[in-house]
């Protein structure tokens, strides 16, 4: 079986190089004018501010939890979270790094054609998606090998990998946090000072708050959504490969080595899709082409994709459960991948539906006319409904994954060949992040290149082509974060079932979740408490951060002579905004990060608690998480949309009580889907791998 993972180790050395490739070709595109290059400078030097400041902050932590697994697990396990922080905490500076670089680049592009401006664009998202998978496996993979060869007990490899899937999972909560409390402080500053005080337009470079808030957009949806799904990606893998040895009884078995070959073919099957998004000059005008253009690209990556899976199932045979019984065939394999496929299509389709410029969100845009509060209403209303069909469509993805792995078959042995469908499920679905994550990372790169081409006085016929390069970015970002939270769901589950056969094998009796048992019921309570209580940090944090760059922006509007009237050599002080709304991330990040870690730690020592109340921590972390990033994520990005919606002339257009409206519910959307939903992603994996860590403790 060493040669599916020397296969994985490949594919995944392939994704980097095109990464590095790629990146050095968007390095080489025009720069544009002095100007251009001065304002993208600002942009590129708050970002690496920002990240330097928090990953020393991250250092000190891992620092400290370094050492607690090195005296509690032993080496391994410790090294193990250190190669997986590293890892996320790299994905998302190189995905950083080339964002900052792309976006000055694109709007010089612009100045040619609306087509080259979008390439541009999206080879440098490109290289943010492909090289999160390529790292993820090269992590997954490569560590696997060091663990083996350090010592081959099974209990040790699987606490190795458990290590790296809970270090990959706390640098994502961090990330997502500090990343998204910086973008959302900056944007609703900016905001509310720039355009509902002062009438200025987006971007306007007399605005203190701007450069803030165009770094916010790279630290927060580059940075943060490529830890994030390297970590999605990889806690899927180890899990499913966690969950396979268990089941079919070893690291020696096929089923532990299927999760990487679905991700090693399906890294290959991105790349080549990424080749397909292109824009002739004849659809250069309208944004239903440029959606199209990306959506082909990832529907070519999945169709190749799926044909890979077919003779992956046909080379891999997984055989007869631990004990004999449910054998699950090939084919059912291959469905199975095509099911997590598939999987993904709907939920890219249903977020848009939600966020895009269809009934949701014309509905909240017709709801401004009649006041800040009508919008609101209308905003959290739609932020609920649509959790419906999200939910379902997994839920039904849930039963037929488990179904075609035998669960419902009644044969010895199918429950457990049932999970491990799931698993497969999810493992496929995850093997198109790379394709995901390009097409997110080209809505920032698109919404910074539009605020230089602002600030830098371009031509009405750049902005005219950047800003439908944007439009389809407000979407694309938050179908992504649709595509995230159903993933990192299925992901939770799937670790979820690890802990309860974890339970078993080590106590050697089934684990039951009876309700009538009120440690159950108390740890579905406190798990419950988790997304919510995270929230509300993660929102009071937006608030103070967003509080004090209104000050400050009015500060200088106040004492900056000729600031506000836009007198030649007078320049707002963008540095201020910078430092002061980084200094406030990193402050307000450390307990809304440590709190998915310390609660399940206290679940499972505070006396007459234990297993089943953090087995029913879980199920409630995972099941009020869910629910609620969904609300929130989907909510905020229809409030944004219904704002852009009338800014685009509808409904009285920019300046209008409606438009007034629309920035207040935008104002209270803006942290809902890029600050707390987003976040809850990790937060709910995280749980679940401190319960894993802590498995031989309570027994």
């Amino acid at each position: 079986m060493d040669q599916i993972v020397w296969i994985a180790l490949i594919c995944g050395a392939i994704g980097v190089a095109y990464s590095l490739f790629t990146a050095g070709w968007v390095f080489k595109q025009d720069a544009g004018n002095a100007r251009m290059q001065e304002i993208s400078s600002y942009v590129a030097e708050g970002a690496m501010a920002y990240l330097t400041r928090q990953y020393k902050v991250v250092a000190i932590i891992a620092i400290i939890l370094f050492i607690v697994l090195l005296l509690t697990l032993g080496s391994m396990p410790a090294i193990g979270f250190i190669v997986g922080l590293v890892g996320s905490g790299l994905a998302g500076f190189l995905g950083m790094k080339v964002s900052v670089n792309a976006n000055v680049r694109v709007a010089a592009a612009a100045s040619k054609s609306l087509p080259d401006a979008m390439d541009v664009a999206f080879r440098g998202g490109s290289v943010t998606g492909i090289v999160v998978t390529g790292l993820a496996l090269l992590g997954v993979a490569g560590f696997f090998m060091l663990a083996k060869s350090s010592d081959p007990d099974p209990h040790k490899i699987f606490s190795a990998l458990v290590g790296l899937g809970f270090g990959s999972s706390l640098m994502s909560v961090f990330a997502r946090v500090g990343g998204g409390i910086y973008t959302k402080a900056a944007d609703v500053g900016a905001d509310l000072v720039g355009k509902v005080e002062a009438d200025l337009p987006e971007d306007d470079p007399r605005n203190a708050g701007v450069i803030a808030d165009n770094v916010g957009d790279n630290v927060g949806d580059c940075a943060g959504m490529a830890a994030d799904l390297y970590e999605t990606y990889t806690v899927t893998i180890v899990a499913a490969m966690l969950l396979g040895s268990t089941i079919y009884g070893g690291i020696d078995k096929p089923a532990f080595y299927l999760p990487l070959f679905v991700g090693g073919v399906a890294i290959i099957a991105s790349i080549i899709g990424t080749f397909f998004v292109r824009l002739s000059k004849s659809q250069a005008e309208k944004d239903l082409y440029i959606m199209g253009a990306l959506y082909k690209g990832l529907a070519v990556a999945g169709i190749l994709a799926a044909i890979a899976f077919y003779f992956v199932a046909q080379k891999l045979p997984l055989g007869p459960p631990k004990g004999g019984g449910y054998e699950i065939s090939a084919i059912n394999v291959f469905w199975m991948a095509v099911l997590g496929l598939v999987l993904t299509g709907l939920i890219v389709v249903i977020t848009e539906y939600f966020t895009g410029m269809y009934g949701p969100v014309k509905y909240v845009s017709k709801a401004s006319s009649t006041g800040h509060g009508t919008n609101i209403i209308a905003g959290l209303a739609i932020g609920m409904m649509s959790t419906v069909l999200p939910v379902i469509v997994l839920a039904v993805s849930i039963l037929i994954g488990y179904g075609m792995g035998g669960g419902f078959s009644g044969v010895q042995g199918g429950t457990g060949t049932g999970l491990y469908g799931i698993a497969i499920t999810v493992v496929s679905m995850l093997s198109m992040t790379g394709m995901v994550v390009a097409i997110d990372s080209y809505g920032p790169i698109t919404d910074n290149a539009g605020g230089i081409a602002e600030m830098a006085e371009l031509s009405d016929e750049v902005r005219n082509r950047t800003d439908p390069l944007d439009a389809v970015g407000n979407t694309t970002k938050a179908v992504t974060k649709g595509y995230a939270i159903g993933s990192a769901a299925l992901a939770a589950l799937v670790l979820f079932a690890e802990y309860t056969r974890a339970i078993e094998e080590l106590s050697g009796k089934a684990m039951s979740f009876d309700l009538s048992n009120p440690k159950i019921i108390v740890g579905l309570l406190i798990g419950g408490i988790i997304p919510y209580f995270f929230a509300a940090l993660c929102m009071l944090a937006v608030g103070k951060a967003a509080g004090a760059i209104v000050d400050e922006v009015r500060r200088q509007f106040r004492e900056i002579a000729g600031l506000k009237e836009g007198l030649p050599g007078v320049k707002a002080e963008y540095g201020k905004c910078v430092d002061l709304v980084t200094a406030a991330a990193q402050r307000e990040m450390v307990i809304p990060s440590l709190l998915p870690v310390a609660i399940p730690l206290a679940v499972a020592f505070i006396p007459g608690l234990g297993r089943e109340a953090l087995g029913g921590a879980l199920i409630g972390s995972i099941v009020v998480g869910l629910f609620l990033a969904i609300a929130m994520t989907t909510g905020g990005a229809t409030w944004d949309n219904a704002k852009k919606y009338i800014e685009e002339g509808n409904l009285g257009g920019k300046g209008s009580e409606a438009h007034k409206a629309a920035v207040t519910g935008d104002t209270v959307g803006d942290p809902y889907k890029d600050t707390a939903g987003p976040a809850l992603n990790p937060v709910i994996k995280v749980v679940n791998m401190v319960a894993l860590l802590v498995v031989p403790f309570v027994m």
